[in-house]
């Protein structure tokens, strides 16, 4: 009986795993993906690196008294370059002698072998980015909702990290970046974090913004200065064009940002207590690596956009711009439900500002929410002047041309390749909810009909946006109908309404709260 229950719970654990490993398969996928990448990038820096037992090679020098003693663990025959040879188990350097000439030319040829690998250092390394690479997906998880459905976003994170661990590991190879206060030169990390900022947000940025920071730690052999540099350039990035709104405030930012560049690495000379000597170099580098990240943003930007079909700010301005051909065409052939939609737009805005959601992602939501009704906008009720086309046709049939502008209007907005997000706003405006009016005809006619072939196709809203779409579509069309409107029939109505919405279930999928209900409500009345 005790085996039973025990394989009973053993299997209830195994299928909460599995279901998790489903739940995030994506995340998990990059984050392997990551791992593997940057572990190449780790062997090959490792293979390649001028270092003996984790010590840089300058560390030592001909007559130096040596602090440890350093065994071979391969036999190296001579070469050409290095005309010493080297036995496996040979004392090269003993703890307290003198190093002589013979020893430290022993050193640099186990230093820039590619048969010397330091293993110990490699496994180190691995072990920081296997920890590294868990708390990356362990923020992802619990601090972005949908993390699940997020695989561009997070191959676009993905492959910033890896180049700019490549960047640092294999940049301050070179002679002239070989200090940790020149190698900042050289880190795109503003370049990256602006880009993720606009594309995806700043929750993105700034966990990307910290994972990079401690790759750089990491690559660049636990150097704090380029830790500490990456670290405050990335959180000004955000801070710097998280609110911006045009295109041209990009060049501004490049400006600003590099000011902050050469404050920031200036800050981090003065508390490593650093001498200014030979340091011009570096300011002028950190300066120009800022100014040139803000430009070259608003160069990727557009591309990145179209390729990743975001919905970042500048994309939605443009779409917000009411003089684009498919918004005056809905104005030509539905002027009812262009009207509709524009105070739905004005609904949802306000309510979005009111709750702190994404207003404007809200507005563009609300001119296409209902682009699906164009084609055959004179069933819909807005539209229609003295003759009711339905009034022609059988009910079950009249709720198939309305549920139809929902599919319509998903497939319109594909083809426009509107943002994702402005496309799920289109699709579950109506939720999954009951075309009462329609049903109810029809029940009069058939006792026995079932409700199936009379709800929306559509899933109840996933984010706040779409939610607040949903109720102003709701209201705004529901609140057409109220005769001698005033605060309180207006407020008691609207309650009436959203109340309806929460019973049949359309608010749980997102993260609306009581709260936001109320304030949802609140600039629902102060618009009607």
């Amino acid at each position: 009986m005790n085996n039973k229950k025990k394989e009973k719970g053993n299997n209830v654990y195994f299928q909460i795993i599995v279901d998790f490993v489903k739940k995030n398969s994506v995340a998990i996928s990059m984050m392997i993906l990551s791992f593997v990448l940057v572990s190449a990038l780790n062997f090959l820096n490792i293979s390649t690196t001028q270092t003996v037992a984790s010590f840089d090679i300058d560390g030592f020098e001909i007559g130096q008294i040596a602090d440890r003693t350093i065994v071979a663990n391969k036999t190296l025959p001579a070469d050409e370059n290095n005309p010493v040879s080297v036995k496996e188990g040979e004392k090269i350097i003993r703890k307290g002698f003198a190093i002589t000439e013979e020893g430290f030319e022993k050193l640099k040829k186990m230093s820039e072998s590619p048969l010397y690998i330091d293993f110990r250092a490699f496994a180190n390394n691995e072990l920081f980015l296997f920890l590294l690479m868990i708390g990356w997906f362990l923020l992802i998880m619990f601090l972005i909702p949908n993390h699940q459905q997020m695989f561009r976003e997070i191959l676009v994170q993905v492959i910033f990290f890896v180049v700019v661990y490549f960047v640092v590991a294999f940049g301050r190879k070179l002679d002239f970046l070989s200090s940790p206060y020149a190698l900042p030169m050289i880190i795109p990390a503003s370049l990256f974090i602006m880009l993720i900022t606009i594309l995806y947000g700043k929750t993105e940025a700034l966990i990307l913004s910290l994972v990079m920071s401690l790759g750089v730690l990491n690559a660049a052999n636990w150097a704090l200065e380029p830790f500490l540099y990456t670290f405050a350039t990335s959180l000004c990035s955000v801070v710097i064009v998280h609110k911006i709104e045009k295109r041209i405030d990009l060049v501004f930012a490049s400006i600003i940002l590099a000011l902050y560049n050469v404050v920031i690495l200036i800050l981090i000379i003065v508390i490593f207590n650093e001498t200014f000597t030979n340091m011009g170099r570096s300011i002028i580098g950190v300066a120009v690596n800022g100014f040139i990240s803000g430009i070259l943003t608003l160069g990727f930007l557009t591309p990145l956009e179209i390729i990743l079909n975001t919905s970042s700010v500048f994309r939605l301005m443009d779409l917000s711009d009411v003089n684009n051909p498919l918004i005056r065409k809905m104005l030509v052939n539905a002027s009812g439900t262009y009207n509709h939609s524009m105070m739905v737009a004005q609904l949802a805005e306000n309510a979005c500002r009111e709750i702190g959601a994404n207003a404007l992602l809200a507005r563009v939501g609300s001119y296409y929410h209902d682009i699906g009704k164009i084609e055959q906008s004179q069933y819909f009720v807005e539209n229609q002047q003295g003759q009711n086309k339905h009034d022609e046709i059988n009910p079950t049939l009249s709720a198939s041309v309305i549920k139809s502008h929902v599919k319509k209007g998903i497939e319109k907005g594909q083809q426009l390749h509107l943002p994702k997000a402005v496309v799920d706003i289109i699709a579950e405006h109506h939720g999954n909810s009951l075309i009462a009016y329609f049903y109810n005809e029809a029940k009069e006619k058939d006792p026995t009909l079932t409700p199936e072939s009379f709800i929306y196709p559509g899933n109840p809203p996933s984010t706040r946006e779409s939610a607040v779409v949903m109720l102003a579509d709701t209201v705004e069309a529901a609140c057409r109908t109220l005769e001698n409107p005033s605060v309180t029939r207006l407020e008691k109505f609207i309650t009436t309404l959203i109340n309806a919405k929460v019973e049949h279930k359309q608010l749980d999928n997102c993260d609306l709260t009581f709260r936001d209900v109320s304030k949802i409500k609140e600039a629902f009345v102060q618009v009607l």
